[in-house]
């Protein structure tokens, strides 16, 4: 599949992971202009511009921060004129620990929320008009997990963040008919936040769940950032209008024609 390459996506966690991935993707294999927003800009992301400085817009932003982010779609749409696609990557895992641990502040909570979720709200805030008015059609892509329908102990905030989010992926589909939103459980894969679980995650969540993860890493059974994020991609320049409010596995065969060949 390839969409037009005036096709515009803005990405958000853009700099590592996934998310720089994704953004590598539509611009070598789809053609696809980028949007990326970051807290930082990486060493792998600053190489990405120098051979695509016209058709990636690097926007350092906190996407915790509304006006901060709405400066940024509003330079996106300045520069290209247009979005098309919108993927829905900023996320933290910490903190882990059990609900019921008073060493895990509410304000703690709520941090963790403001950027796997409210985060998301005010993106779509920002980007709707825009999708609504994409001559490609409108999509949105929720980077979810396996999380949002798990049940780990010492996830409590990833958890139901990330059930949140298919809920969020769910209502909004019925609200905005002229756009398309895929929730996308990306599996396993060779992250940073993979390291953070190997690093930090004895103690907060249960050993043989531990072990699991570092076990998976130790085999090389985690995945390559480029094979969800094929699919990500892809779905963010042509997901079908069938698939909008679902929550999908990235190797399911509802995915399949999005995997890259």
């Amino acid at each position: 599949m390839a969409a037009s390459r005036n096709a515009v996506v803005v990405v958000t966690g853009a700099s590592k992971g996934i998310g720089l991935a994704v953004t590598r993707l539509l611009l070598d294999k789809f053609g696809a202009n980028v949007v990326a927003i970051s807290r930082t800009t990486t060493p792998e992301l600053s190489q990405l511009h120098q051979s695509h400085a016209k058709s990636l817009l690097i926007h350092e932003c906190d996407v915790t921060k509304t006006s901060d982010l709405n400066h940024a779609i509003s330079i996106a749409e300045k520069t290209f004129h247009h979005i098309d696609g919108l993927v829905l990557n900023a996320g933290v895992l910490n903190p882990m620990g059990k609900i019921s641990s008073t060493d895990i502040s509410l304000d703690e909570w709520k941090s963790h929320f403001d950027v796997n979720f409210f985060s998301l709200i005010t993106t779509l805030r920002a980007t709707l008009p825009a999708l609504r008015e994409s001559d490609l059609g409108g999509r949105v892509v929720f980077t979810s997990s396996g999380a949002a329908t798990g049940n780990l102990a010492g996830w409590g905030p990833y958890n139901t963040g990330k059930a949140a989010l298919n809920s969020l992926c769910r209502t909004i589909a019925e609200e905005e008919p002229q756009v398309t939103f895929v929730a996308l459980r990306p599996g396993k894969v060779d992250t940073p936040m993979q390291a953070v679980l190997r690093t930090e995650g004895a103690g907060r969540m249960e050993d043989k769940d531990h072990q699991d993860f570092v076990q998976t890493h130790e085999q090389g059974k985690l995945l390559k950032p480029e094979d969800p994020g094929h699919v990500i991609a892809s779905l963010a320049l042509n997901a079908t209008k069938d698939l909008t409010g679902q929550f999908v596995s990235w190797d399911s065969d509802t995915c399949k024609p999005y995997r890259k060949d």
